[in-house]
């Protein structure tokens, strides 16, 4: 990559990544060796088809939080899409490296979100559980919520329900309300030695009723497989285990799929390693949008959609590796509008507005998957703005996006603010997967106006309590809160608290796309498509 910028943000954030994968460290995957256990990444490896590239969502999940808890790296769970037996599958699986893997409040969040997925995709799911149960000292914070633990045993339910395949491995400990995931899932292998799995371990058991009993006694393999008759094989060991899943995907029925269009994949016109020497490190500047876009799509597959009108986004339909595509992209150089007015790039106006929802509108008729390019600072603002009725036309943009029931794939390329980021299918509207470039921004404005908005509220509140401020006063506080701004907009911020599934590169962009579009295939359901009431 000639972009010398990107390049040292992507290396920085490569040596980030090396030191989360290896969770609790070296000494406490030593000793899950010694136990005579594979680590989650070496079960997974395992378990993945040979020379398969593992999808993972949430690498960052966590990251940066709970540093008096000793930190969480990747929540304490990993999780991903990858082939098994040739069939895409949502693979789960707890590291007990970090925190014997307890459940902090962003592994239930992290264990939803996989959940959701298999789901919306259809897909089946693969769990291999390894957990201590509840973090307790944060109980209060992943118990009884709607979003907290209690979530993951109704999706089971729910999944199930919906014919969608659930295999779970009991390869470590698996305790109380944890005890659900796997025995509400289709079916339940278990590992002799290091797996259990009961409502309430051997202490607990003495304390309440006085009963002595040890763990492997209480809720072993041979217990559950020869006497209660809770988990369905018995394993000797981790490989053994993982072998067996295989064996289980292998021989899966068919399931019907949506059938979305696809042709033989062609390679790019443009090389995205050469596009991003000209993608600017200071988000307030403009650059051009459709390089991008075809350093991503199928050479010669483009057909744009209004082309000369609300040219501050770009629509139209594609093909990315052979997939066909709606694509709406926010256009990042300055235009001018069709009376002549000069439109800043990033923006969204009436006009563009106007052009998306209708494009939206066809994407859903036709039954086509919608990527979205986001680097928008929202809506434009002021009087001409206003009385030209920005927010009608913003919300009938919204409305579309809001209830568009084909695939939708979000990147966040730079910015996404405010309104746009809804607009523009922000994690609120439901895309099946939302991805963000090192270079991306998530924030309700750009730092640099919040910290000025910000400093000229408290700066005035001071002075109304009668303190006098110099200059360097107020520049020490804009500094301040400009600081804690920028450090909340990083995507490492965004992608610790799942805002987003995972931070990718350029270069790995088309190959995301093509499978999540691959992931949503498998869904055969899409409903009607209404949009309700939206003023014109």
């Amino acid at each position: 990559m000639k972009n010398s910028w990107m390049q040292q943000l992507l290396e920085s954030l490569r040596a980030e990544e090396a030191v989360i994968k290896k969770g609790g460290g070296a000494k406490r995957i030593e000793k899950e060796h010694i136990k005579g256990k594979l680590t989650a990444r070496e079960r997974i490896t395992l378990l993945l088809d040979e020379d398969e590239n593992f999808q993972e969502i949430g690498l960052w999940a966590a990251y940066g939080m709970y540093r008096e808890e000793g930190g969480c790296p990747s929540a304490g769970v990993i999780a991903g899409i990858g082939k098994v037996c040739g069939k895409t599958c949502m693979i789960v699986a707890n590291d007990a490296t970090v925190k014997a893997g307890a459940w902090f409040p962003m592994t239930a969040k992290k264990n939803l979100r996989a959940q959701e997925i298999a789901i919306e995709n259809h897909i089946p799911i693969i769990y291999l559980v390894d957990s201590a149960g509840v973090y307790l000292p944060m109980q209060d914070e992943i118990f009884p919520d709607k979003e907290h633990f209690g979530r993951i045993f109704r999706n089971n339910a729910v999944i199930s329900a919906k014919g969608i395949p659930q295999i779970a491995a009991i390869m470590g400990s698996c305790v109380a309300g944890g005890a659900y995931l796997p025995i509400m899932s289709d079916e339940a292998l278990i590992v002799d030695g290091t797996g259990s799995v009961f409502l309430a371990g051997s202490y607990l058991v003495k304390a309440a009723i006085g009963e002595n009993v040890d763990n492997e006694t209480l809720g072993g393999a041979t217990t559950h497989t020869e006497i209660s008759g809770v988990t369905d094989y018995k394993m000797k060991d981790d490989t053994e285990c993982i072998l067996t899943i295989r064996n289980l995907v292998d021989k899966l029925g068919p399931m019907q799929k949506a059938g979305f269009n696809r042709k033989k994949a062609v390679q790019p016109e443009m090389n995205i390693s050469e596009v991003m020497a000209d993608f600017p490190n200071d988000r307030t500047k403009p650059y051009d949008m459709i390089p991008v876009i075809k350093s991503l799509i199928d050479t010669g597959s483009f057909t744009e959609y209004k082309k000369g009108y609300g040219q501050t986004l770009i629509t139209g339909y594609a093909r990315i590796d052979g997939w066909s595509v709606g694509i709406v992209a926010n256009q990042r150089t300055i235009v001018r509008s069709k009376t002549g007015e000069m439109q800043i790039g990033g923006v969204i106006y009436s006009d563009s507005a106007d052009k998306a929802a209708r494009f939206i509108m066809n994407c859903n008729q036709k039954k086509v998957p919608i990527l979205f390019l986001q680097d928008v600072t929202g809506f434009m603002i002021g009087k001409r703005s206003e009385h030209g009725g920005i927010i009608k036309d913003g919300a009938k943009m919204v409305n579309a996006v809001a209830n568009s029931v084909v695939p939708k794939i979000t990147v966040i390329v730079g910015n996404s603010y405010g309104a746009g980021n809804y607009a523009m299918c922000g994690k609120a509207y439901d895309p099946r997967f939302i991805y963000a470039w090192p270079s991306a921004k998530i924030a309700v404005m750009g730092g640099t106006q919040a910290a000025k908005v910000l400093t000229q509220i408290q700066v005035s509140a001071l002075e109304k309590k009668g303190e006098q401020l110099s200059d360097d006063d107020k520049a020490s506080i804009l500094e301040k809160i400009k600081s804690r701004y920028d450090k909340q907009t990083d995507v490492r911020y965004a992608a610790a608290r799942l805002w987003v599934d995972g931070i990718i590169t350029p270069e790995n962009t088309r190959s995301r796309i093509s499978k999540a579009i691959e992931c949503a295939n498998h869904n055969p359901e899409i409903p009607e498509f209404k949009t309700g009431v939206i003023q014109v």
